[in-house]
């Protein structure tokens, strides 16, 4: 594959400035969003945006690194989300997703793998983590499952299919729901997901007792918007204030009034709340 570097006025001098300033201070990350997806697909998309991920562990002191170096930081959203801004251009720095799952641990960096990106050797999130946070992402505004997909068809027969299972763990049906989708969307692909997996994800789903989880809705980790009135006006308990969710309930209620005002304004923004590439 060659180099990836983006497009002309993409930003490239601030995004290899801020990797500068991070690899002086020894701190540890690795590059997602669309420049992860190029090297796993092949896929290329033009963003205004770079995505990298960093421990939680390490949130504070990357910001502090970074604003000592002159950029301007922010810590969008406590629970999952700062943000690099230069002039237009921004990096999203994630430790975990942003329904609260998905925490950035030493398995993203274990099972990483190095690329050119930018004019230097950088270590790359695995597909199996990129699928794993990608499988919430069901917004109305935002739906990833073509990534979800794209991911399946070009590294499905390499994958450590042991170790997405273990990370979907009681989420177990979002990742089915996806194979389900894959076997429509490439039919011609199915070797590409082993039959082992689907069988035993069916077996699982035969086995599910629909009355043991009560009226629990797990949608808000899916979308922070659409299952709201189940949650606020239904009845239903929040998924997000149960266990292994690490948002607070104050998160919440951030997290859902940044989405409100978004779709009162009619910004086109997406479940990471940032602008969603034209593709």
């Amino acid at each position: 594959m060659q180099p990836l570097a983006p497009s002309s006025g993409s930003g490239h001098e601030f995004y290899r400035s801020a990797i500068a300033a991070m690899r002086a201070a020894s701190l540890n990350f690795l590059v997602g969003g669309a420049f992860a997806l190029r090297v796993h697909t092949g896929i290329r998309r033009d963003t205004k945006d770079f995505d990298l991920l960093i421990r939680p562990r390490d949130v504070e002191v990357t910001l502090d690194v970074l604003r000592k170096a002159g950029f301007r930081v922010e810590l969008t959203f406590s629970h999952w989300l700062a943000k690099v801004w230069q002039e237009d251009h921004f990096i999203d720095l994630i430790f975990r997703s942003g329904n609260g799952l998905c925490d950035v641990d030493d398995e993203w960096f274990e099972f990483a793998r190095e690329e050119e990106i930018l004019g230097s050797p950088l270590l790359v999130c695995p597909a199996e983590e990129m699928i794993w946070q990608k499988a919430y992402i069901m917004e109305r505004e935002r739906f990833d499952g073509a990534d979800v997909q794209h991911l399946l068809r070009s590294c499905g027969k390499e994958m450590n299919w042991e170790r997405l299972l273990r990370r979907f763990g009681p989420d177990w049906p979002v990742l089915l729901s996806h194979l389900v989708l894959f076997t429509y969307v490439f039919p011609g692909e199915r070797a590409s997901v082993p039959q082992w997996v689907l069988e035993r994800l069916v077996s699982q789903l035969r086995s599910v007792n629909v009355f043991e989880a009560g009226r629990l809705c797990r949608g808000t980790l899916l979308s922070r918007l659409q299952y709201l009135d189940d949650v606020e006006l239904g009845g239903y308990t929040d998924a997000r204030l149960g266990p292994g969710v690490e948002m607070k309930p104050q998160e919440i209620l951030q997290w859902t009034a940044a989405a409100r005002e978004q779709e009162n304004a009619g910004d086109k923004r997406g479940a990471h709340g940032t602008e969603v590439p034209e593709p």
